[in-house]
């Protein structure tokens, strides 16, 4: 049985200047997250730190979408040190979260891959939010994430 595409993809590519093991633990440190979320989102983790990443491992979130609260719960699905983790919603606001890092040793650092899988439900109603808002939110967030991974980890685009 083939597992059906979600009807959305976001990628992106990063490199970092540091090598894959040091990579992949500013990743895998959710305390990390906050610090390369916009603060318009009000990202906070709700599960207490430090966060033991395993597969497995829940992780609770709540975060504000255009002011509206939401938890997010994401279980880690897959993890394997040090060259990819994935975590995927268990409840928030999407139907399907589907986020895969991976890391790979580069001339002079690592190339994180950011392949993120969603879907946002609602039938007509949610492909006129993917249109109109949500696919722009997400680069938005995506590419503020890669500014602030620049100035705290040392990337260069």
């Amino acid at each position: 049985m083939t597992r059906a595409m979600p009807p959305y993809h976001l990628h992106q590519e990063q490199f970092i200047a540091r090598d894959l093991v040091e990579t992949f633990s500013f990743f895998e440190d959710a305390s990390n997250l906050q610090a390369i979320t916009p603060a318009s989102l009000d990202f906070r983790i709700t599960t207490p730190l430090p966060i033991e990443m395993a597969t497995g491992t829940l992780i609770d979130y709540q975060l504000k979408l255009c002011r509206i609260p939401f938890r997010w719960q994401t279980r880690i699905t897959d993890y394997t040190p040090p060259k990819c983790f994935v975590d995927e919603q268990i409840s928030g606001p999407y139907q399907l979260w589907r986020h895969r890092h991976e890391f790979q040793t580069v001339e002079g650092g690592t190339l994180m891959i950011d392949d993120i899988d969603y879907a946002i439900g609602w039938g007509l109603l949610g492909k006129v939010a993917h249109a109109t808002f949500v696919q722009r939110m997400l680069r938005n967030i995506f590419a503020y994430r890669r500014e602030r991974i620049e100035v705290l980890i040392g990337g260069r685009t």
